[in-house]
């Protein structure tokens, strides 16, 4: 059996009646604006081996490494990404273990410079060591609380996935032993769940719930002419895009597990029925996979070269989408009544985001770590979008305008004025950790625009923008590219697993730092977009 790949064009049919009419672009960006070259900062691109290469000679030095940053001798560092600069600093991110165990929020990333100075970027600063690892609690009072948690939030079909299992809870307060158990189940909307429910050892108290399934929407589906990668094998062709790490399309023909049945097509022309909800996914990851690559370097979502794939046709009247770590792929419903898939460029963009922030900083989905996870996605969904360059639905800062989920026209969030959808916070407060995080994101989508487009009234591609500031500041942006640039550096190399909005301006301030200069416009631009947004 032989399988090629094959690039061509395909006519998607309408799947109802209000969907926009879309002639959708090939997968090219426009030029972008370059970070200061006179810093040497910027991350050079490694192969998928070079990569390995990287992280196996890093892991053969952590011991060592453990022992100059001064971690104690029951820790451990294991290795999950090296990236390598111009300039020669090499930024190495580690999990960590103590006593074998893995220490929860325990994850740092260690800048090393040519000259062999070092600084380290730690999810916490507290002294991982705990008086024993013999827990008062059984595993079987863990399990039971974690059930308990995953019932209150009104999940069905709940199981563990697997007994609790021994963890050193560090990502708030005093280290101390817990236990992580992990429940599976449905949520109210069907999406799935994937509870992680942290418990003390000692006392039995629930410490942390995190849910691993990262939901979103975005805009209805596309019809048109696109590009799409496909493969032929034997007589038939089918939806693998062996350009682009191998992703795959699958359906689910309603169902709600397993990977699904591979897309395939006799002459290789798609488009109508099913396959029209194939065609957008399919092309939605492409333009994803190209916009990661041509304009910030990374190989495909975890930076290994390797595909994710996707669903499509999840559940009955499913409106909603999700990424799922677990299975290191995308899924997504066919919306009310089943006649309208949420399978478009912004949803693919948004969900494998999540995807990109899981093998990067890896920022809990809870709390102000939860709502920059969301606002990340949102970002580089906007980012995408624009990237497209589609004359049909051109690049906006507006999220999931063309579902017309309220019923009135009105996007779902508002990148200038995120309070605008009546639930996002504009500025940050110290109550925001307790805001579901899709609203918590909404400073930092707030920081985002302002830090691309500026204050005050504005009009890009016919929609009008007017984004207020805390303080009444005049804040002039210094452009998307820029903006895109700074947060995926600061993304991927400063913010960790319990990053907050603090903690993301101190790490935007560095990469600004890195890409502009300490003294740059860019970093003074950066500074004034937190502070309009209440972050100081």
């Amino acid at each position: 059996m032989t399988s090629t790949p094959r690039k061509h064009t395909l006519r998607a049919a309408a799947l109802v009646a209000s969907a926009a009419m879309v002639a959708v672009a090939v997968q090219t960006g426009s030029a972008t604006a370059q970070p200061d070259a006179a810093t040497g900062a910027t991350a050079v691109a490694l192969s998928a081996q070079q990569r390995v290469t990287a992280i196996k000679s890093a892991q053969a030095d952590a011991a060592v490494t453990a022992q100059k940053i001064g971690l104690g001798g029951q820790e451990k560092l294991i290795v999950r990404d090296v990236i390598k600069d111009a300039d020669g600093t090499v930024h190495t991110r580690y999990e960590r273990t103590y006593e074998g165990l893995p220490v929860l929020g325990g994850d740092l990333v260690v800048h090393e410079k040519k000259s062999g100075a070092r600084t380290v970027t730690k999810a916490t600063e507290a002294k991982i060591a705990v008086a024993t690892t013999d827990a008062a609690q059984p595993a079987a009072a863990a399990k039971k609380s974690a059930l308990s948690a995953s019932a209150a939030e009104k999940n069905a079909k709940t199981q563990a996935q697997a007994a609790p299992k021994k963890v050193i809870w560090a990502a708030s307060g005093k280290p101390v032993l817990a236990y992580e158990t992990v429940v599976t189940g449905v949520q109210k909307d069907g999406t799935p769940s994937e509870l992680h429910v942290v418990t003390d050892a000692k006392t039995g108290a629930k410490l942390f719930q995190d849910e691993a399934i990262e939901t979103g929407t975005g805009t209805s589906s596309y019809s048109g002419t696109v590009p799409l990668t496909t493969t032929k094998s034997g007589s038939t062709y089918n939806l693998t895009d062996g350009a682009r790490g191998g992703h795959k399309t699958y359906d689910l023909r309603q169902g709600t597990s397993g990977t699904g049945t591979l897309f395939t097509d006799a002459d290789d022309k798609w488009g109508g029925g099913r396959q029209t909800a194939a065609v957008d996914a399919h092309y939605g990851a492409a333009v994803t996979w190209d916009f990661y690559k041509n304009v910030l370097g990374r190989n495909g979502i975890r930076n290994d070269g390797k595909g994710a794939y996707s669903r499509v046709h999840y559940g009955n009247s499913y409106v909603n989408a999700f990424w799922q770590d677990s299975c290191f792929c995308m899924t997504y419903g066919d919306g009310q009544n089943n006649s309208n898939p949420l399978t478009a460029l912004d949803v693919a963009a948004h969900e494998m985001s999540h995807g990109v922030t899981a093998a990067t900083a890896k920022l809990n989905y809870s709390g102000e770590s939860g709502g920059l996870n969301e606002a990340t996605s949102d970002i580089f969904g906007t980012a995408t979008e624009f990237y497209a360059n589609n004359a049909a639905d051109k690049g906006d800062y507006l999220i999931g305008e063309k579902i017309n989920i309220n019923g009135d026209g009105t996007p779902l969030r508002y990148m200038d004025k995120p309070s605008k959808d009546g639930a996002s916070k504009d500025y940050w407060s110290s109550s925001l950790g307790g805001v579901d995080v899709h609203y918590s994101s909404g400073p930092a989508n707030h920081f985002f625009y302002l830090l691309s487009e500026g204050s005050g009234t504005k009009t890009i591609n016919g929609v009008t923008y007017n984004s207020p500031t805390y303080d009444n500041s005049k804040v002039t942006g210094i452009g998307r590219d820029k903006a895109e640039k700074i947060w995926y550096r600061a993304l991927t190399t400063y913010f960790t697993s319990t990053t907050k909005y603090a903690g993301a301006r101190t790490g935007t301030l560095k990469a600004t730092a890195d890409l502009y200069g300490a003294n740059s416009t860019e970093y003074k631009t950066v500074a004034a977009a937190w502070t309009a947004i209440n972050v100081k």
